[in-house]
């Protein structure tokens, strides 16, 4: 099969002919269909997180069911799926209480270098995340997947499988936003629009949309943004603030920086939760004021939304095909996967919300 090969931080990805192993015990091959380039592997391209290499990245898809391994009950070929590289064992004290997205059972989530369920040139090649799905086939774990129905698109499917279950997730479950609320969304990216998105569904009272990108600012409005604010013109979190008449009840911060994780905070009102979405580089620590939090302000982490994506994902779907969802605005492009280097350059300039490789079926 063809994939896209990552063979050292800041070098372009090379298309390369790869072997994948048939499907183990409780393994399912999967033929990808299609993947979104998302902000999180650009961390891995351009070596904010460390990752062994060479490596093929991607983790957000959608794909067809080809085959399945010894005991796999839960899905059979011809099976439509999305990924989530929330892999969950089912057994654990996360899993039992609720938690399945910090799930961290070595026997389902595999640590990095240690799968070895692809070859290249007759050595070992490093899977990304249990997935790897800038490939034309994966083979994954079956609690990697989710069975979808087959009257969704699967290139929009695919973007479910991160950036929209992370934004909706953060809202549904990680802040648990109540009916009415403001909201503040630093930053109008792919994870930021689901956000926003997913506030409009919850039934936040007013959005506030932070970016600097006019594009993304225009297509936040789309998405449900009552109020945007470009980030670029004056204080922020002070217009944030003059805007909500004294902050907001909640904030995500959806990029991964410092200077907009504390604005996320001290654009709270009292009583008011920042939740954390965006990859923070590693090594880089957030400042706050210490007598800030005498006003009940609270600030908390996210991973993936917290997501229990095999029932969040199917909801979801149900969400687009009811036209609450925007899915298809979000696709600034479809590309093939040799244009992939060119599809993460795009990313980069800004203008676009998600470019999406589309596999020939």
């Amino acid at each position: 099969m063809k994939a896209a090969v990552l063979h050292a931080p800041h070098q372009p990805m090379t298309i390369e002919e790869v072997v994948i192993a048939k499907p183990k015990r409780r393994e399912v091959l999967v033929r990808t269909a299609a993947a979104g380039l998302c902000h999180s592997d650009l961390h891995f391209i351009e070596g904010a997180y460390p990752t062994p290499v060479p490596v093929v990245l991607g983790h957000e898809s959608a794909g067809i069911v080809e085959e399945v391994g010894e005991d796999v009950t839960y899905l059979k070929p011809g099976d439509h799926v999305i990924s989530c590289l929330s892999v969950f064992c089912g057994h654990c004290e996360f899993c039992l209480s609720g938690h399945l997205s910090i799930c961290q059972t070595p026997e389902v989530k595999l640590g990095p270098g240690v799968a070895k369920r692809l070859t290249w040139q007759g050595k070992h090649l490093n899977q990304f995340l249990n997935l790897s799905s800038f490939a034309e086939q994966m083979v994954v774990h079956e609690h990697a997947l989710v069975k979808i129905r087959d009257d969704m698109p699967l290139d929009l499917a695919s973007l479910i499988g991160c950036s929209v279950v992370t934004g909706y997730g953060a809202v549904v479950h990680t802040a648990r936003i109540e009916p009415g609320s403001t909201v503040a969304v630093f930053g109008a990216g792919g994870i930021g629009l689901a956000t926003i998105n997913a506030a409009q569904i919850a039934g936040a009272g007013r959005i506030v949309a932070i970016d600097k990108d006019p594009f993304k600012l225009d297509l936040a409005r789309a998405f449900g943004a009552t109020d945007v604010v470009d980030a670029s013109e004056g204080d922020t979190v002070k217009r944030i603030v003059a805007l909500t008449g004294g902050g907001v009840h909640y904030s995500f911060e959806c990029i991964g920086l410092k200077a907009t994780a504390e604005q996320s905070f001290s654009a709270l009102r009292s009583g008011g939760t920042a939740t954390l979405i965006g990859m923070i580089p590693v090594g880089t620590k957030i400042e706050l004021h210490g007598v800030d939090f005498l006003r009940e302000r609270r600030i908390q982490g996210c991973m993936m939304g917290s997501n229990r994506f095999r029932t969040d994902m199917p909801r979801l779907i149900e969400f687009y095909l009811q036209g609450r969802l925007h899915l298809a605005e979000m696709v600034s492009a479809r590309i093939g996967l040799a244009q992939i280097n060119e599809g993460f350059a795009a990313l980069k300039t800004g203008g676009i919300a998600r470019n999406v490789i589309v596999f020939d079926s």
